[in-house]
């Protein structure tokens, strides 16, 4: 998926008024995804999205080595739950954390159908149940 579809839906699906919107929506939940999960399965989803948005992701993500960052053992990524993850998404996108909730789920169902299946299966593997309850598990069932 190029860049401009993949944006334009977030934009449709998440019913954003401009592109501007979901270019920050679709980054901050990115980013929050790329600092939960282990860091080998983030560039294996970065690798598959549009350069400049993995660009953009990878970017922040340097900065992201402050002492709120601290990774758990093994190098994998931070351990935090919903509240946390949906607090990060809200304050990147500055939207309230309502909003960013619903609008976290409309970017996963762009991403389920952006990447391979096999990697979003591995998402829902690395994301604790209660983040994983955002992720389109329907669309990965009725495949199987």
């Amino acid at each position: 998926m190029q860049y401009e579809e993949l944006i334009g839906k977030v934009q449709a699906r998440a019913q954003l008024p401009g592109r501007g919107p979901a270019e920050r929506l679709t980054g901050a939940v990115l980013r929050t995804l790329a600092e939960r999960v282990p860091d080998g399965l983030a560039g294996h989803l970065l690798a598959q999205l549009p350069s400049a948005l993995a660009a953009s992701v990878s970017g922040e993500a340097g900065e992201a080595g402050s002492p709120a960052h601290e990774p758990e053992a093994g190098g994998s990524g931070e351990r935090f739950d919903l509240t946390a993850f949906v607090g990060r998404v809200a304050w990147r996108a500055g939207v309230s954390e309502d909003v960013a909730l619903r609008q976290t789920a409309a970017v996963f169902e762009v991403l389920d159908a952006a990447v391979a299946p096999e990697l979003m299966e591995k998402l829902t593997a690395a994301l604790p149940a209660d983040i994983g309850k955002l992720l389109p598990t329907a669309r990965v069932a009725d495949t199987d």
